[in-house]
């Protein structure tokens, strides 16, 4: 069954007769489509790709066996309301998370004998648990940002700005393939480290700082996302301690993730380790999450998350404590969970680099 197929089957239980897919990852996901504006309609067994006249061909091209429907001048609601009340459809599924009020608005004018359902949360389910194309996608992803990693310890050095330091992460990966960043490059050096997501700034590496890298990739569609953190020079003994119980906790996760356990319950195994150790509250975000088409997806290694872990989720495990006026660490690998724990899509060395 396609991913089309398998979406309309999970949403039997709510008796809707067609679908409305606008949210870019979940277009492409389902149909293909690159284009920055189109609306796919899966309506009574059909399948429609409704865009404007910049997208005509491309869509043409890229989503095979769905139709292309010009929206015209009208717009999308007009067109996707006349192709509802041709196939006599009154239960439309949304994505209630992406839609604004104004475009609500819109939907109730063109469509007002439609019934909206919310189908968001299935939607997004469906992308949680990848497959071999996907997962070999990402894997490819996680190479390149190993290669620029390894890159890019040759170029830090006193004197170096953050800024610098992220411009030569991008130029590197960008020259190697990557098709964009998954995200804006984090370099935050000495007591800036401290910032879980410090943007870059003029400030310049001085020996003796923590230096944090977290960034990614995107590669045919797909992210990848590391963090690594170093020291310039060598590191002093409370650099050292803060940096072991990173690493201990994430190694402690990395091998007991399990599929059937909950993002809760795999949170739990690197935070007892660092509360253990005393740094619990320096701790404050959560182990982990989905990664895909997007670099934050469903489900999380959180306190707060009960998804149940399945094979085939790709996920990050990144734990970190985080030392105001002083410097943080931060250790991130990419997995995909497998049947007896997780195999590391991540390669780059975790030992203390004193540089």
């Amino acid at each position: 069954m396609d991913r089309i197929g398998k979406l309309m089957d999970v949403l039997k239980p709510l008796e809707v007769e067609a679908v409305l897919v606008q949210e870019p990852s979940n277009r492409y996901y389902l149909s293909g489509f690159t284009g920055s504006a189109g609306s796919l309609l899966l309506a009574g067994g059909e399948r429609f790709l409704v865009t404007d006249f910049r997208y005509l061909e491309q869509a043409a091209e890229e989503c095979l066996g769905i139709q292309v429907w010009d929206q015209g001048r009208e717009g999308p609601y007009a067109a996707i309301a006349k192709i509802l009340e041709q196939k006599g459809i009154g239960r439309l599924g949304f994505e209630e998370d992406m839609v604004t009020w104004r475009a609500w608005k819109r939907m109730e004018e063109a469509m007002p004998r439609t019934t909206l359902v919310p189908v968001s949360e299935q939607i997004l389910r469906l992308r949680t648990r990848k497959d071999p194309e996907e997962i070999e996608k990402i894997g490819k992803a996680a190479k390149l940002g190993d290669l620029a990693f390894a890159h890019i310890l040759g170029e830090l050095r006193p004197g170096v700005s953050e800024l610098e330091v992220a411009l030569e992460i991008e130029c590197f990966l960008r020259r190697n393939g990557a098709q964009k960043l998954s995200f804006d490059t984090i370099a935050a050096s000495g007591p800036r480290s401290s910032l879980p997501h410090a943007q870059p700034t003029e400030r310049k590496l001085v020996q003796g700082d923590f230096l944090t890298l977290d960034f990614g990739c995107v590669l045919d569609h797909y992210c990848s996302d590391m963090t690594r953190t170093v020291v310039l020079g060598k590191a002093d003994v409370r650099q050292k301690e803060i940096y072991g119980v990173v690493r201990q906790a994430q190694e402690t996760a990395l091998s007991g993730i399990r599929p059937g356990m909950t993002g809760k319950e795999a949170d739990a195994l690197a935070r007892d380790v660092i509360e253990a150790a005393g740094w619990g509250k320096m701790f404050g975000h959560g182990l982990g999450h989905g990664l895909g088409l997007e670099v934050h997806e469903s489900p999380r290694f959180s306190p707060n998350d009960s998804t149940v872990i399945q094979e085939n989720m790709v996920m990050t495990v990144e734990p970190g404590i985080y030392v105001p006026g002083f410097g943080g660490v931060r250790i991130e690998d990419l997995v995909v969970v497998v049947k007896d724990g997780v195999l590391n899509m991540t390669g780059s060395p975790k030992e203390l680099m004193e540089l």
